[in-house]
């Protein structure tokens, strides 16, 4: 899950990461309130949306005046901003935050992610503060400065000795700095955090580190320990379809492709995606109906995919060993009954009762229902089926 900027600057305080002063507003009117109570001549109007790239979208902006903050939060307010992140789609901004200026003497990247790989988190700093991560990985990775922390000792001063190093820092900034990291590892740590982003950290002209931006995603798992994070999720930023699917216990996350994909089972659906882009087509999706699969939820499971538009062809490849292969028939069933299942639908069904469920979509006698011996022959005529060759 993730949260918004002010959001995620509200936890940063509990904890005594230094932010801005600012505040949300949902119109004009609102934010040149915010902006008068916090004084000043010089605002920034920050587009709310879960996406980096903002400020190149044109979701960031200065304001010298208090009717000029309400006139930028105006126009933002109901834009679709396109990002990098978001993809051509873009997102609707609904809210804006209103932040003080600050004076900003140096920019660095600051942030935590879980290493699976070490199976530890680790705290990434840069001097290219304000700049996309990913562009400073791929064309100077040696500007980005990385420790592991073992969660066993937890941050210690020479991981931030470490990264003030990498930074440049000097003796007086290296204090301030490890008070800081120090305190972002326990934001990290104590909210079940899967990412923390600060993009740019800045140094200002007294010496001090704030926190000009901030993103922050958790894992969905440990959201029961925390209702109060729970409760600042945003529906409206996320996929109406992964929303809908979850009131059913489905996992399903919308991809870019037009090969739709049913399967049991994470792995299982991570490697029928696998080979459907090695047969060279895209997948639309991941969707693990379960172990718990019954005919509801393989129909609701259809629907959902079908109301992607991309969607050209779906691939059903179940293994039955928890769930019966006799259930997802009948769901495929069900499914042409509550929703036009206008695309082909490639069924690879294997495992328990596997014989009972061939036969009734057998005996169904359904026109875009196709048969696939295994898993190879499955994703090829799924493919092809996309492609208007089948």
């Amino acid at each position: 899950m993730n949260i918004h900027e002010y959001q995620a600057k509200e936890i940063f305080k509990n904890y005594g990461v230094p932010t801005p002063r600012g505040g949300v507003a949902f119109s004009g009117p609102e934010a040149k309130k915010v902006a008068e109570e916090l004084g000043g001549n010089l605002w920034v109007v920050k587009a709310q949306i879960h996406a980096g790239g903002r400020g190149k979208a044109g979701g960031v902006k200065l304001a010298k005046t208090l009717d000029e903050v309400e006139k930028l939060a105006e126009e933002m307010i109901g834009m679709r901003l396109v990002t990098h992140q978001t993809g051509s789609e873009g997102k609707i901004v609904k809210k804006v935050y209103i932040e003080e200026g600050a004076d900003i003497k140096a920019e660095y990247y600051l942030g935590m992610v879980l290493d699976r790989a070490l199976e530890m988190p680790v705290m990434m700093a840069s001097t290219e503060g304000g700049m996309e991560i990913e562009e400073v990985a791929a064309k100077t990775p040696e500007k980005i400065v990385k420790v592991a922390i073992d969660p066993t000792i937890g941050f210690q001063p020479f991981h931030a000795r470490k990264l003030a190093f990498g930074l440049g820092l000097g003796k007086d900034e290296q204090k301030e700095f490890i008070k800081f990291a120090k305190a972002l590892y326990n934001v990290y740590v104590e909210n079940d955090a899967e990412m923390i982003e600060i993009n740019p950290l800045i140094k200002t002209g007294e010496g001090k580190f704030l926190a000009l931006d901030a993103k922050m995603g958790f894992d969905d798992n440990a959201l029961y320990r925390h209702p109060d994070i729970s409760d600042m999720r945003d529906l409206d930023e996320e996929e109406p379809t992964e929303i809908e699917a979850k009131k059913y216990g489905l996992s399903y996350i919308k991809l870019d492709g037009n090969v739709g994909c049913m399967v049991n089972g994470a792995g299982l659906a991570m490697a029928t995606m696998d080979i459907i882009k090695h047969e060279g087509g895209e997948p639309a999706n991941f969707l693990d109906v379960g172990g718990g699969a019954n005919p509801d939820t393989v129909a609701k499971g259809f629907e959902i995919i079908l109301s992607d538009p991309n969607v050209k062809s779906i691939f059903v490849n179940i293994f039955g060993g928890i769930v019966r292969c006799d259930r997802i028939a009948n769901g495929i069933l069900q499914a042409t009954k509550k929703v036009e299942v206008n695309v082909p639908v490639v069924v690879r069904l294997d495992g328990t009762n596997s014989e009972e469920a061939t036969e009734i979509l057998r005996n169904a006698n359904i026109k875009n229902i196709i048969a696939a011996t295994d898993l190879k022959d499955g994703a090829q005529k799924a493919v092809a089926a996309a492609k208007g060759e089948l």
